[in-house]
């Protein structure tokens, strides 16, 4: 199995840190660091420290486009892309002053002939493989854009997971996605409710498996993780560690959960290294290591709360 990874509207991450932020004034950084950014993208650098197999796929311009392109094949990941013929590759700044302020980039506008070319370009999908996709839609792809996406990874044959919130989220759920992986947030949102319990996120989960999901992934931050699958579910904790980064964290979850069951691991193999890899992510500066996962799913600890 291939598992390959979609970036609607990638970035650069251009992470700033000041040791006070003075607004209207001078600012010196006293550290900075530039990653490749998205949510699938975020997935494939993690997979591929996990060992597992991934092309990275989506849409790229510009200059910015070609420092992410070259920043994942240093990394050894397979890069195949859709080049847009006018813009930039967005640039997210993050910026770091005892707290975090971010800035975000809208993207580039993307033609429908540039949507079309990425469609096929899952034409190479076999059957067995697994498609992420991750992240929010671009203004100028249409409101179906990830069914069209997804209906072409069911014609080949491919799995796929879904990792967006709102309208596309719901309209993936009839697919039949192997896993859905809102955040408490996202869930709330997706109902048009107030979620304050662990009751409460259980039983919008469940809805989530009732309109098509197959397996149901709900991070809590600092409360865990809730696997639902079938009738059961398990809540796992989040070993203990200091909070460096909070960007990645759920991209890394789902790399760790996906990757493991795609080298053959079982539903709490994969679950208790998902919970290890965005734990290890938000103990990094950067996107988690292997030797940091390995470590930390020894601590990670999984009930059966039903």
């Amino acid at each position: 199995m291939r598992i390959y990874t979609v970036t609607l509207n990638p970035s650069i991450d251009y992470i700033v840190e000041v040791d006070g932020l003075q607004l209207g004034g001078l600012n010196r950084m006293t550290r900075d660091l530039k990653l490749p950014g998205g949510k699938g993208i975020n997935v494939s650098r993690v997979l591929k420290r996990l060992g597992a197999d991934t092309t990275a796929m989506g849409f790229l311009g510009g200059f910015t486009g070609d420092f992410i392109e070259e920043f994942l094949r240093d990394e050894a990941i397979n890069a195949d892309f859709v080049r847009i013929g006018d813009g930039d590759t967005r640039i997210n700044i993050k910026l770091k002053h005892g707290e975090e302020t971010e800035i975000n980039g809208g993207g580039p506008a993307i033609t429908g002939e540039e949507a079309n070319a990425l469609v096929e370009k899952l034409s190479l999908l076999r059957k067995g493989d697994l498609v992420i996709l991750a992240g929010s839609l671009p203004p100028s792809l249409p409101g179906d854009f990830y069914e069209q996406l997804i209906r072409r990874c069911r014609m080949q044959g491919a799995e796929f997971v879904i990792d967006t919130t709102g309208e596309p989220l719901r309209r993936a759920l009839a697919y039949q996605p192997l896993l859905a992986k809102p955040n408490h947030h996202e869930l709330a949102e997706l109902f048009g409710v107030v979620i304050e319990t662990r009751e409460q996120l259980i039983t919008y989960g469940r809805r989530l498996l009732e309109e098509g999901a197959q397996h149901v992934l709900i991070s809590m931050a600092g409360e865990g993780a809730l696997l639902i699958t079938g009738d059961e579910v398990y809540h796992a904790n989040v070993p203990p560690g200091k909070v460096r980064n909070s960007v990645g964290a759920g991209d890394s979850m789902i790399a760790g959960f996906s990757g493991t069951l795609a080298m053959g691991g079982d539903l709490m193999e994969a679950f208790r290294a998902g919970v290890a890899s965005g734990s290890a992510t938000a103990f990094s500066d950067d996107l988690a290591e292997r030797v940091l996962i390995d470590v930390l799913r020894t601590r990670v600890s999984i009930v059966k709360v039903e």
